[in-house]
């Protein structure tokens, strides 16, 4: 299982459930990654997406609150009926899209964690673990350093040499 988003350099991901950076580039990436794939959210993060529509071109599943169904993506309430509708899907193509709790969640069960990493530190009120400071987790970067509306980021990969089995 692989999980992305972006960070800032105190690792902060989002305020008032909206992402903190402005990046085309970065967004591409997301869709480059994750197109064709599954992708798994929990309930603010659906809701935070244009129109609160899951993403097309991909098998959206949201874990959500017990009174909540919806016809347009897979609603799972719990770990449990998140790891039954995963039995459906090789785990190489389900991706970890957020938002705090739903990544803290499901950290220890990816093996690898696409990283942007943004050289900017806004106000934040989510934040995702600080990888460099997890002993199993390495980093490699994937990219120069890019720059976009005054931001300068680059692509990182993180790699987990003992992730949980879901």
């Amino acid at each position: 299982m692989n999980l992305i988003v972006a960070v800032s350099k105190n690792w902060g991901i989002g305020k008032q459930n909206n992402l903190l950076f402005n990046l085309p580039s970065d967004l591409k990436y997301f869709k480059q990654m994750t197109d064709g794939k599954v992708v798994c959210m929990g309930y603010n993060t659906l809701l935070s997406l244009p129109k609160s529509s899951p993403l097309k071109n991909r098998v959206n599943i949201v874990i959500a609150p017990s009174f909540v169904e919806r016809d347009d993506c897979i609603v799972v309430h719990d770990l449990e009926g998140l790891k039954s509708a995963l039995l459906a899907y090789n785990t190489d193509d389900v991706f970890v899209i957020g938002g705090g709790m739903f990544y803290k969640t499901m950290l220890p069960y990816c093996s690898k964690a696409y990283i942007t990493e943004v050289d900017s530190a806004p106000d934040a009120e989510i934040y995702f673990e600080n990888l460099d400071k997890l002993n199993n987790w390495h980093r490699q970067v994937l990219s120069e350093d890019l720059t976009e509306n005054g931001l300068t980021f680059r692509f990182t990969l993180y790699t987990n040499d003992s992730p949980l089995c879901f």
